[in-house]
């Protein structure tokens, strides 16, 4: 008797306990399709991404009905406001007694073309039909509504618009020009293109970057007048791309440049719409990527990294002046020290002799060879460039000069340099500022070092062979199947009008021939 109590008991305690494991057994849904059952979809949905703290649920009944709604948004991502005002008050407060006569809930349910096109005063409004399309929509700013009979999840646009003014660029500062450059909002930037005027060709292809944390980039060019296979090119190179997470656009140029072994920059970043659209324009194609003020430009040249957007805002004669005058510049940042150092070591015979009295008076005294000095005093003027960037703007400038000025006086007196280094150095950094292009001058900086070692190998001859290296070098590099030393290399002589000398707009009639366009005349 005893056995058999033990036996019913044990029976009623599994019964008791399947029971509860049947009667809190979570919901599982492996398609991740939504029902349209209100409880399970919401449990769905709170499965995958409740465990977000920022994530908020918030229930409510349509109007005075007895029907069930839910919204989910990222608390600080989306618009509060816009949420309170389009979505939540036209559900439950504009839901008035007149749509109660509307034919779908007269059977107990309501229509989504109807809350659609009646209801939600919000102007982007898309559907989701499984979970993996909700997800990332929400955790990117948008709102979720779900509604009880619905088999359709409503994405609302309700990202909260966090960003800074229009302001001017800082990288590419112009005396005349337009004040305007791009901001970290994809939108505000494409927008900014609009601006230039109205054309029906500039295209906008949208693409999605990022494998883990996706971001949306924009490819721009003029659909009449850029070369098919040069967009089609950098469509495949864009699609490639296989990377986690793009937080700046600098990785999507490593990522799509032809020789990423070369010092050379083969994509042109910038801040201004205005450089863009001008590039647009002669047939080149422009990379926008969310997150960033800074877009790129391919294909380029060399010579387009040391032009500037006002060399057309002024008459063709002070431009033609001052492009000359950066070309100059370039070559001084690259070869004044290693010229300083083989005429020192090796060729003092081709120095006027009263220079060389001078130069030699100067280097009395001082220990080390002219490598060694130059070496210290470049150096120094490359850490003080550094430490300026680094600095808060107040101080930052101030510390450059000060310290240059220390440093370099010090060096003298204390004999570890001579005063024509110190010139030496000066003119080199100051040379290497006339260039407009950040990224232009530190493929420059750092060959300037290999210059000096050659120099102090082999004298003048050294440097002549690191100039014929140089050149063949950028003969050979490409950028999106254009010669980056073009149009010296291959010679085109009708697109030196924009080389070296910037001739009058008159003159400037035809695209440059090495883009191969769709329509090689300029209208106008």
């Amino acid at each position: 008797m005893r056995m058999w109590r033990s036996k019913i008991r044990k029976t009623k305690k599994h019964s008791i306990e399947s029971e509860k494991k049947e009667e809190y057994k979570p919901y599982e849904n492996p398609t991740g399709h939504f029902t349209g059952d209100f409880t399970l979809d919401l449990e769905l949905i709170r499965k995958e991404i409740s465990h977000n703290s920022d994530v908020q649920f918030r229930e409510f009944n349509i109007g005075r009905t007895v029907i069930r709604a839910a919204i989910i948004f990222v608390d600080g991502l989306s618009d509060k406001d816009l949420i309170d005002k389009h979505i939540m008050k036209s559900l439950m407060v504009d839901f008035i007694d007149e749509f109660k006569q509307e034919p779908s809930y007269v059977k107990g349910t309501i229509s989504k073309e109807f809350i659609k096109n009646q209801i939600l005063s919000i102007s982007e409004v898309k559907e989701a039909h499984h979970i993996k399309e909700l997800i990332p929509k929400v955790l990117t700013g948008s709102t979720a509504l779900l509604i009880d009979g619905l088999s359709d999840v409503f994405l609302l646009g309700t990202t909260k618009a966090n960003k800074r003014n229009i302001e001017e660029p800082v990288s590419e500062a112009l005396v005349r020009g337009p004040r305007v450059g791009f901001t970290e909002i994809l939108t505000d930037n494409t927008a900014l293109l609009r601006r230039h005027g109205e054309n029906v060709n500039l295209s906008l292809t949208k693409f999605q970057v990022g494998k883990r944390a996706k971001k949306e980039l924009v490819i721009a060019y003029m659909k009449e007048i850029a070369d098919p296979e040069l967009v089609e090119e950098v469509k495949k190179r864009i699609q490639k791309i296989d990377i986690d997470h793009l937080p700046e656009s600098g990785y999507v140029e490593q990522l799509i440049e032809d020789n990423y072994l070369s010092p050379f920059p083969q994509v042109q970043n910038t801040e201004r719409p205005d450089r863009v659209i001008s590039a647009l324009m002669e047939g080149r194609v422009a990379i926008m990527l969310d997150g960033t003020p800074f877009a790129l430009i391919a294909p380029v040249t060399f010579s387009m990294l040391l032009q500037s957007p006002e060399d057309y805002y002024e008459r063709w004669i002070p431009g033609t002046l001052f492009r000359l005058l950066r070309f100059g510049a370039a070559n001084v940042t690259l070869f004044a020290p290693s010229l300083y150092i083989s005429f020192i070591s090796f060729h003092q015979g081709l120095i006027p002799s009263e220079l060389a009295i001078s130069i030699t008076g100067t280097r009395e005294g001082v220990p080390f060879p002219s490598l060694i000095e130059a070496l210290v005093m470049e150096i120094a003027i490359e850490i003080l460039r550094e430490a300026g960037l680094r600095l808060p703007k107040p101080i930052g400038p101030a510390m450059g000069i000060v310290g240059g000025l220390i440093i370099g006086e010090a060096a003298v007196q204390a004999g570890i340099v001579s005063n024509i280094m110190v010139i030496v150095v000066a003119i080199t950094a100051i040379s290497s500022f006339a260039i407009p292009s950040y990224s232009a001058g530190m493929p420059l900086r750092i060959l300037r070092f290999v210059a000096m070692f050659s120099a102090a190998l082999f004298g003048l001859y050294g440097v002549i062979l690191f100039f014929l290296f140089l050149c063949s070098h950028l003969v050979k590099l490409k950028s999106f199947g254009v010669p980056y030393a073009s149009p010296a290399v291959p010679y085109r002589l009708s697109d030196w009008k924009d080389f070296m000398v910037r001739m009058p707009l008159q003159m400037m009639k035809r695209r440059p021939k090495m883009m191969h366009t769709k329509d090689q005349i300029r209208k106008g």
